[in-house]
């Protein structure tokens, strides 16, 4: 492993023991009862070594004796397990708290990203980040901790005692010992790449299977089964191959360290029986000696055994920190208002704008539009009539020019006093496991019933709700899937019917609704924007012929403004467009 590779572990680890750090109190009791734990499991051997001692006597063997040590070893395991068991009791809390902090960290990251991050990554991968990659933190510290703790006080309150014994018998464990480290370190950075190609493939495989779950009724339509398994299958394949070579190689580090632990085994027991026959020991040490030595390479052992919890720990820490690392979006100006009531007027002046920096797509925008126009955005797909709406609502900032609401410019608003002047009804509608009433009521969650049930009429939907059998107190399904295209849009276009802000953005508000219903929220819009400035982006063109003025939009560019006759009479790119939806 490189040095820079390491330096960024070591950075990693780090960070991880710094979430970990509010819970010191508890880090501080696993300690203790550690330190606990592992005296009274060393002080078992010496009991037994005293009971063999005075069990290998010829005809002179002190039965009373042996029983009050064996009585003594079992009080010494019972009392070393308790303490093991509050050890680990104190590791837990602190794991499993360290994980609920870095979810709490991501949520909240999440909301302060560029919303370009959210539509650049896929969701599959988000989510793999935010769930299984912190359940592997969890794993991870969790049995770092408890081997760490238990491991230290072991080797070294192990060594103390042997040296206390014999300290020749005790040199010969120390000198073999370090193979075993260097076995162990030399595995480690085998499998730890491994390991970090396994967490970054399980994000493909999750961010995939989210992709094609969602879109399962298009997948079964155009019949493409089989390519959706055969992608699945090549994604899986690749996870099967890195999952088991990042296995292999951290499999062989637990045997290879028992390996080298069986050779200071084998080096105690020769020495320890010359020391016997010299008479510098007795038998009963002798057997407490070989024990400590087991117990002093036990934790070496132990620590290889869960290399692969925590390289995948290690692993999943780089991609949850990657996250958190992301940039967040532009702050907010300080000592901005934090309400701001507009009339509804905008002045778009040379605006430019891209997604991506070599492929501009707005160029030199303008756009003026009076307090309580209705303004129709229209043209051809990917012209830039929804990144219009975007910029209007500040969820992706412009390159360059100014955007101006009742002669403010929004990027001297918060982000929040900006978008509650608008409600903005999508074409994708959205709804969350909740109630009608708490869906309706989202953007004003103080709102009454009587409040609730009179935008739910506006929107003609009342009557379905009310045959419902807990009416407006039904529970909903996640994205409203209990409901129909058309029943999940007019309850979003209840939502801003609730809300009544002084401006609209409807993006195709309409678009799965019947034409009956259609033209009965028309009316109900009409009445609604009565004395709002409205943004309509529409594809059916018969919908928007009462625009106060039309903005023929193409390649990023208003090539032609007008209400529905003067563009009508000027015979061009619009006209072409109306034509050919009623051209018979």
């Amino acid at each position: 492993m490189s040095k820079k590779k390491e330096k960024a572990s070591a950075g990693t680890v780090k960070r991880i023991l710094g979430y970990a750090a509010p819970y010191h109190g508890k880090i501080i009791q696993a300690l203790v009862c550690a330190v606990l734990y592992v005296s009274l499991n060393l002080t078992a051997p010496v009991f037994i070594g005293y009971a063999i001692d005075n069990a290998v006597s010829q005809g002179n063997v002190n039965y009373g004796e042996i029983l009050n040590l064996l009585m003594l070893t079992g009080a010494a395991v019972v009392c070393s397990s308790v303490f093991q068991w509050m050890m680990n009791l104190c590791t837990n809390y602190v794991a499993y708290f360290t994980v609920r902090d870095l979810r709490h960290d991501i949520c909240k990251k999440l909301n302060t990203v560029p919303l370009g991050y959210i539509d650049g990554h896929p969701h599959g991968d988000i989510l793999s980040r935010i769930i299984n990659d912190t359940d592997s933190i969890g794993d991870g510290l969790l049995q770092g901790i408890t081997q760490l703790f238990s491991g230290i006080v072991m080797i070294l309150c192990t060594l103390g005692f042997m040296v206390f014994l014999n300290v020749y018998i005790a040199i010969v464990v120390v000198i073999i010992t370090p193979l075993s480290m260097f076995v162990a370190a030399f595995i480690t950075r085998l499998s730890q790449k491994m390991f970090r190609e396994q967490s970054k493939t399980q994000g493909e495989l999750s961010a995939y299977i989210e992709e094609y779950i969602g879109g399962q009724k298009i997948v079964k339509a155009f019949g493409y089964e089989k390519n959706v398994e055969d992608g699945f299958e090549e994604i899986n394949e690749r996870l099967r191959i890195c999952g088991q070579k990042s296995q292999f190689a951290s499999s062989l580090a637990n045997p290879s360290t028992r390996f080298v632990n069986g050779l200071v085994t084998a080096a105690v027991s020769v020495t320890g029986a010359i020391s016997v026959i010299n008479g510098s020991l007795s038998v009963g040490q002798i057997a407490t000696f070989i024990t400590y030595a087991n117990q002093y390479t036990k934790p070496f052992n132990e620590v290889t055994g869960v290399i692969p919890q925590l390289q995948s720990a290690l692993a999943g820490a780089d991609r949850v920190f990657a996250l958190l690392d992301e940039e967040d979006q532009t702050p907010d100006p300080e000592n901005s208002p934090e309400e701001f009531k507009c009339g509804g007027m905008i002045d778009v002046k040379n605006v430019n704008f891209s997604y991506v920096k070599e492929n501009p797509l707005i160029t030199d925008f303008n756009l003026s539009v009076k307090p309580g126009q209705r303004i129709a955005i229209v043209g051809p797909t990917g012209c830039g009539k929804t990144t219009m709406i975007n910029l209007l609502m500040r969820f992706y900032d412009i390159d360059s020019g100014t955007i101006m609401l009742d002669g403010t410019d929004i990027y001297e608003l918060t982000r929040s006093s900006l978008r509650k002047n608008y409600g903005m009804v999508l074409q994708d509608s959205w709804l969350y496991n909740a109630t009608i009433r708490e869906n309706i009521a989202y953007g004003k969650p103080d709102a009454s019933l009587e409040e609730v049930k009179e935008a739910a009429s506006q929107a003609f939907i009342d009557h379905f709700i009310e045959r419902l059998p807990n009416g407006y107190d039904t529970v909903i399904t996640e994205d409203g899937g209990n409901l129909s295209q058309g029943q999940r849009q007019l309850m979003c276009i209840a939502r801003v019917m609730l809300c009544k802000p002084p401006m609209l953005i409807l993006d195709e508000a309409t678009s799965s609704i019947d034409t009956r219903t259609e033209i009965r929220i028309q009316r109900a819009f009409a009445q609604m924007m009565k004395g709002r400035t409205s943004f309509i982006v529409a594809h059916r063109l018969s919908t928007i012929k009462e625009a106060d003025m039309i903005l023929v939009m193409k390649d990023g560019n208003i090539i032609e403004q007008g209400n529905h006759d003067e563009l009508m009479k000027k015979g061009g790119f619009y006209s072409e467009l109306y034509n050919s939806q009623f051209s018979t």
